[in-house]
């Protein structure tokens, strides 16, 4: 694509991504691609098939209809890198799962706040940020194939077409889900939104961009860290529901603090960025831990691409109550996902299944 892109055909582009990864993991989880085939050879193939995707947008693609499947095709491919490097990770650990899994939500979050401190001190072409991102998914490629499966992966299942409808059917497993769901709503709807409110409530500029990367990236990725410590420790429910409770209460001090001072608003900004991250592993955890054994990657698969297609429904509501009331108010549509999630993990701790996370740590009333 010659010369730059609207705002209107750049959400079209990231909408295409979007639903690719969505496509991408359920057609991962129905045929539990990440059970059957060792995750290692998942990722190596999926993180070149991304790069190659992505690097064609930049060589080949000239214009919006050309652009979108290639766009498509990147999301689908990165449906399988990280779910699976979530079961690959299962594979290795029993205890201390929680810890595990947050490093690689901090890893992920670190590269998701990158852009921003680019935006800080420049920006480059567009075509040479997508051959950038292309050449290291190469080199991740490579690397994957490095890996080794744990002890703790189980046997190759058999085909089973029907697992992923079973998981909802499980009422364990079903919890963590909708916990997981409350938490992806108000996530991607922070992770996108935040550096456009804090524009507007303090104004733009280098400060606000590394601002942002210190909410989102680094107090992100400590927040996973912590959040992995505490999981392990006080245990699944709990830390997720304190975390969800101090990122609902973001939300709302997003409404209180908006034209506050700087000092304050940069405050709220990575408090926000350390706990609504903070619990995205402890997730993932419990659902390894509470699935079958040999369908952990399936299960792990299917919750992401619920959560997040539901990305994509809040990432909208965000930018539609922001053109309507304004950024004061824009963010308050997602406390309803802390909320739905505290409630999930409240029922879940009452659950005769709830020893079965973190070792039994802390899960009982």
């Amino acid at each position: 694509m010659s010369g730059g892109v609207s705002s209107t055909a750049a959400a079209t582009l990231t909408g295409a991504v979007q639903i690719g990864f969505v496509v991408g993991a359920l057609f991962a989880a129905v045929i539990s691609l990440s059970d059957r085939v060792s995750p290692r050879y998942v990722i190596a193939a999926s993180a070149l098939g991304a790069g190659l995707a992505n690097a064609a947008v930049a060589l080949f693609a000239d214009g919006l209809p050309a652009a979108l499947p290639l766009r498509f095709a990147t999301g689908f491919f990165l449906a399988g890198v990280y779910p699976p490097g979530l079961a690959l990770m299962a594979s290795w650990f029993s205890k201390n799962l929680g810890l595990a899994f947050g490093a690689v939500v901090g890893a992920l979050t670190l590269g998701s706040g990158a852009p921003h401190v680019i935006g800080a001190i420049g920006t480059p072409p567009w075509e040479q940020a997508l051959l950038t991102g292309s050449a290291l998914a190469v080199v991740a490629a490579v690397v994957a194939l490095f890996a080794v499966d744990g002890p703790l992966r189980a046997p190759r299942p058999p085909v089973d077409l029907i697992y992923a409808a079973r998981v909802f059917r499980d009422r364990p497993l079903r919890l963590a889900n909708f916990g997981y769901f409350g938490h992806m709503w108000e996530l991607y709807g922070v992770w996108t939104w935040l550096p456009v409110y804090l524009a507007a409530s303090i104004g733009a500029g280098a400060g606000t961009s590394l601002l942002a990367f210190a909410a989102i990236g680094v107090a992100g990725a400590l927040g996973a860290l912590a959040g992995g410590l505490a999981g392990d420790r006080a245990g699944r429910t709990a830390t997720t529901m304190a975390l969800m409770g101090i990122s609902g209460a973001a939300v709302l001090g997003s409404v209180v603090l908006f034209d506050a001072h700087p000092i304050l608003v940069g405050v709220l900004a990575v408090v926000w960025g350390f706990s609504v991250i903070g619990d995205s592993g402890q997730f993932s955890a419990a659902a390894g831990e509470l699935a079958d054994r040999s369908y952990v990657g399936t299960a792990l698969t299917l919750q992401l691409a619920i959560g997040f297609l539901i990305t994509i429904f809040s990432i909208q509501l965000v930018g539609v109550m922001a053109d309507w009331v304004g950024w004061q108010w824009a963010f308050l549509p997602l406390a309803i996902g802390p909320a739905l999630g505290i409630w999930a993990m409240w029922c879940l701790r009452h659950d005769a299944a709830a020893p079965r996370m973190a070792g039994g740590a802390r899960q009982g009333p």
